[in-house]
């Protein structure tokens, strides 16, 4: 089969990628913000105060609180990391460090399935002037397909054989930016295998009856399948890799390929798993990721988002950063490659460059260790391709130039496996079928939890911290300057910032139908505690549940609580509107699984420590109601918290069980805990929770979030 070439055009930047998967550039607007309040304003009931404009600006006066406090996190974990690479001072504590590294890498990806059996075929040959394209398909894990395209040079062989991982392009493969390379190394004497990721190319993992993308293409379709994962421990990186370990299997089992020459090289995203399989297989001989080696600190300083892929779980506990992914490689032939102009900064590359310096010339490798920054944007533009086609070339020792020659570029359909374009027309295996067994064959498994093992379970599953006396104090707080005219449903109210951890503070409203400037008075033995889905500060005017509930309890002190990261803390940063798919609830959410403190159950901590507060104010008794979002941490804290005699749930998850079987779940990372389904689900909670008289709402399933 063949198909005419059609001409080189330049490089796309991931921008571009990002825009034509319809996630428009890294920098929109937070209007989203603004219309939760306004939406939430316009359906209040007329207010009994003075009257206020219709629409209202939303509070926001700790936005970016979030951030800080992840900032302040991630340099004390790479301060620790510093001063342990630093501490090498022999070549035994340079082999040390490398073991380590692997260690953790392990740690983070978990185990690694077993192999099975390939299953390849080629379905279509393309030849060329000087190479030809064998378009394949294997099997990575069972029925599983993964669409890949095999250059060839023509010419006496055995060759030099590379491993190329795509970026975030919605074609993946067929983009020009992963032709180009792929196209380059094969006119230059190496056989490369290039092969379409998850979600992208011919292997969207959701498709309807058209073949279409039900949840968009790349990014949008790796948050979506990767974040569902977590719920029974998986992590899409580890399927990414693994499909990288099984493309090198493929290449080794071909006879025009040199088994003691192997190498991995791809941007961006493709960078990303390059960077991964560096640390996760063994039988690499060289590699040369372009395009994402920064450090954990520089990304989320400069607010830039990265897919799920790209966070691995536990690493940033484990003290881990980009630079140590390369160490695990040590003392192997790596070629760092960036671009001055690139988001990923350029800095950072210097940095880890330093790191692996150090350690490479420990090992007496320091030859082994390149870096190459580009003058352009993001892109594997010319100048990065060629010099990974000359770190190749002398690790190789191949004659062939390192100038690229020119270039032709096929059309998407020269290059398909597959007859319609895509592997979901023959309904193989997907990454949420996986999901969806794996939660069923957990549940069968678990067993009933409750009692005193189900609040120990979900404690150590929320990561939250040991009880000692010192959360048993009552928090530190602000008495913030009231704001007037909100149209709460009582005529004052006064604002706490609540500190639950150094630098993080929850915004606590008091409703009052006094003037209320002051400490929350005492004297009332009972108060309700409202944990919002969004806003506090919303829905108090919106909110149709804390009317009835101030009505059928009038004795008792009414509260609303903004947790860290909604409403007055919801961050301004990461460019997006916040409660987008790859907004700022999720950059911070999948910093906490990288940081092994799931975000949910930071929440939790805030509500506990606000219980805490209530109580030292004389309180001792608590009604704590919760809607959607909210109803998540203020589960798990009543189940905790002796505090706790009533619990109200509106809009509650129904299950987590229920998100990990549907594909078009809605519910946020940020409610996620990883691998839960192992040990517990949300109706163990809410049985234990009959105790408190517990009332559901309207529950939620997964697909209503």
């Amino acid at each position: 089969m063949s198909s005419s070439p059609r001409p080189a055009s330049p490089a796309v930047t991931r921008r571009t990628l990002l825009q034509r998967a319809g996630l428009g550039a890294l920098g929109l607007s937070l209007g989203g913000t603004a219309g939760l309040a306004a939406e939430a304003a316009a359906k209040a009931p007329a207010p009994k105060a003075p009257a206020a404009p219709p629409e209202l600006a939303p509070l926001n006066r700790f936005g970016r609180m979030v951030q800080e406090h992840y900032v302040a996190r991630l340099r004390a974990v790479e301060q620790a990391a510093d001063a342990r690479r630093a501490a090498l001072r022999t070549k035994a504590d340079a082999e040390a460090y490398v073991r380590e590294v692997r260690e953790k890498v392990r740690q983070c990806f978990g185990p690694l399935p077993e192999k099975t059996p390939l299953n390849a075929r080629v379905t279509g040959i393309v030849e060329r002037d000087t190479y030809r394209i064998e378009n394949v398909i294997f099997e990575s894990r069972p029925g599983f397909p993964v669409t890949a395209n095999l250059y060839v040079p023509k010419g006496r062989g055995p060759f030099p054989g590379i491993v190329g991982t795509c970026g975030h392009s919605a074609n993946g493969k067929a983009a020009e930016a992963y032709q180009a390379f792929a196209q380059g190394l094969a006119r230059l004497g190496q056989v490369c295998l290039i092969f379409d990721p998850v979600g992208q190319g011919e292997r969207l993992q959701c498709v309807g009856p058209d073949l279409k993308p039900k949840h968009g293409i790349g990014t949008q379709e790796h948050l979506h399948v990767g974040n569902q994962q977590f719920l029974v421990g998986e992590f899409i990186g580890t399927w990414m890799a693994w499909d990288g370990i099984r493309a090198l299997d493929y290449l080794l089992t071909r006879p025009e390929v040199d088994p003691r020459h192997v190498g991995v090289t791809g941007n961006s995203g493709g960078g990303t798993q390059a960077t991964w399989l560096c640390a996760l297989e063994p039988r690499w001989t060289m590699a040369a990721p372009s395009c994402f080696v920064t450090t954990f600190r520089r990304n989320l300083e400069n607010e830039l988002p990265a897919d799920t892929e790209q966070c691995p779980p536990r690493a940033l506990a484990l003290g881990l950063d980009h630079a140590d992914f390369i160490a695990a490689m040590a003392p192997r032939p790596v070629l760092l490659l960036g671009q001055e102009r690139d988001f990923f900064d350029a800095r950072g590359l210097e940095q880890a460059h330093g790191r692996l310096q150090h350690l490479y010339r420990l090992l007496g490798a320091e030859q082994n260790l390149g870096l190459f920054i580009g003058p352009d944007t993001h892109g594997y533009h010319r100048a990065n391709r060629e010099a990974m086609y000359g770190w190749f070339k002398r690790h190789t020792g191949s004659a062939a130039p390192a100038s690229e020659p020119a270039l032709t570029f096929e059309k998407d359909a020269t290059l398909q496996c597959t007859p319609r374009g895509q592997v979901g027309a023959d309904a193989p295996a997907t990454v949420g079928s996986f999901t969806r067994a794996r939660a069923l064959e957990f549940a069968a498994a678990r067993g009933r939890m409750e009692g005193a093992a189900l609040s120990r379970a979900v404690a150590a599953a929320l990561r939250l911290p040991a009880p000692d006396a010192a959360l048993a104090a009552a928090p530190d707080y602000r008495i913030l300057r009231p704001s007037s005219g909100r149209r709460y449903p009582k005529r004052f109210a006064a604002t706490y910032a609540v500190e639950t951890e150094p630098g993080i503070h929850a915004l606590v409203y008091r409703l009052s139908d006094v003037d209320l400037v002051s400490r929350p008075p005492r004297g009332t033995p009972r108060a309700l505690l409202y944990i919002a889905h969004q806003s506090a500060d919303a829905e108090l005017r919106a909110e149709p549940l804390l009317a009835e509930l101030m009505r059928a309890e009038p004795a008792s002190a009414v509260y609303a609580c903004d947790v860290r990261g909604i409403g007055e803390s919801l961050p301004t940063t990461a460019g997006q509107n916040a409660l987008a798919p790859y907004g700022s609830d999720y950059f911070y959410a999948v910093h906490g699984l990288m940081l092994d403190s799931p975000y949910v159950g930071q929440k939790t901590h805030d509500v506990l420590r606000v219980l805490n507060w209530l109580q030292a104010a004389g309180h001792a008794e608590i009604h704590l109601v919760a809607r959607g979002w909210g109803a998540l941490p203020a589960t798990f804290a009543a189940l905790l918290s002796a505090h706790v005699v009533q619990v109200t749930l509106k809009q509650a998850l129904t299950s987590y069980e229920d998100l990990a079987r549907h594909e078009s779940y809605a519910w946020p990372l940020s409610g996620i805990i990883p691998d839960v389904l192992r040990s517990f689900d949300l109706p163990d909670c809410y049985r234990a929770l009959a105790a408190k008289q517990l009332r559901q709402i309207d529950p939620r399933g997964a697909t209503a979030g």
